[in-house]
């Protein structure tokens, strides 16, 4: 008797990519077609709307500030977030964009314990905000949808199967609509509403369900410098595919032309930092490396080889604040 599960299995193995990197081909061209093969199959484009940003409070935290604030990403749909600065910026450092991943919400970005549940558990360097404050960069963190603020649970509790299965049915997708709200901050950071940010090189990072966004958004947006996924960047035959996940991470027939890794190719030439963990049980290693390899790849194809690097942290499915900052570090002072 067949089992479905296996057969997919064997058709996602012996299905090639259609759209990956040959070589000799125009990396320019191949890049142009295939973000917009990537924005179709995240169901862009979705409405524009203003943003009707408006700040929520301001809090003085000793060594840095925070402005708590709101905006629209699209019609109906309200973004929270917070901005936090630090007393003393760091000379030429970016503006740093923090979003968690399945969690109760992006106060863990902040180092904060909000709901019942969260009290007794370990940070495990969730608190990446509150790292990139005391590494003297401009944090700034906002809650991802079905998680926390937005996920429609009084207790905080993620959310993501009836939204991502409903946005499946109108053609559209959690990843996308994450993706969607990161760009729309990005247009306020660019039209000057963070006026210490104003002008600052923007850099995205997340864990898990975090560097899943951080991974796609920054495929999609170029206005991001600096992309640093972590625990998220895997192939899909080793992870997606194989290990049971939050529907948040599928994307509709994505196999069918990409390999996660050869997307890496759409952030070229621009840093990227893949962080990992030695351990990591649904994102495995060697699946990870295998992810790394195509897309070292295709940034040596458009010589910027020495921009992206794999760095492991010792433990498993977490963020690495003692490898990540060091390794991003090095590129930023390599601007100076």
């Amino acid at each position: 008797m067949g089992i479905p599960f296996e057969n997919n299995q064997r058709i996602a193995a012996n299905t090639q990519p259609s759209m990956r990197y040959r070589d000799g081909e125009k990396f320019e061209e191949w890049v142009k077609a295939s973000r917009e093969k990537l924005k179709e199959l995240l169901g862009f484009p979705y409405l524009k709307c203003e943003k009707n940003f408006k700040v929520t409070s301001v809090k003085d935290c000793g060594d840095h500030k925070r402005t708590y604030f709101s905006y629209f990403s699209e019609p109906g749909y309200e973004v929270p977030g917070c901005c936090c600065v630090p007393v003393k910026i760091a000379e030429n450092s970016p503006v740093v964009i923090c979003i968690q991943g399945h969690s109760t919400g992006m106060h863990w970005s902040l180092g904060e314990r909000t709901y019942p549940q969260d009290m007794g558990k370990t940070l495990n360097d969730r608190d990446y905000a509150m790292q990139a404050v005391r590494e003297g960069y401009i944090a700034i963190a906002i809650e991802q949808r079905c998680f926390g603020q937005c996920g429609g649970k009084e207790t905080g509790d993620t959310n993501c199967s009836q939204s991502s299965l409903a946005a499946l049915m109108l053609g559209r997708t959690t990843i996308g609509e994450r993706v969607w709200d990161v760009s729309n901050l990005i247009d306020l950071i660019k039209a000057g509403v963070f006026p210490e940010a104003e002008g600052r090189k923007i850099c995205l990072t997340g864990n898990s369900g975090g560097g899943t966004a951080t991974y796609y958004a920054s495929c999609i947006d170029t206005r991001i410098d600096y992309a640093m996924p972590s625990c998220a960047v895997c192939t899909y035959q080793d992870s997606i595919l194989n290990v049971p996940h939050c529907v948040c991470n599928y994307i509709p027939r994505i196999k069918l032309y990409f390999e996660m890794g050869d997307l890496g190719g759409l952030i070229a030439p621009r840093p990227l930092v893949v962080v990992a963990g030695e351990k990591d049980d649904i994102f495995p290693k060697g699946g990870t490396e295998e992810a790394f390899s195509q897309i070292k790849r295709l940034y040596e194809a458009c010589g910027a080889g020495d921009k992206c690097k794999l760095v492991f942290g010792p433990e498993g499915h977490r963020y690495y604040a003692a490898v990540a900052w060091p390794a991003l570090r090095e590129y930023l002072e390599s601007k100076k």
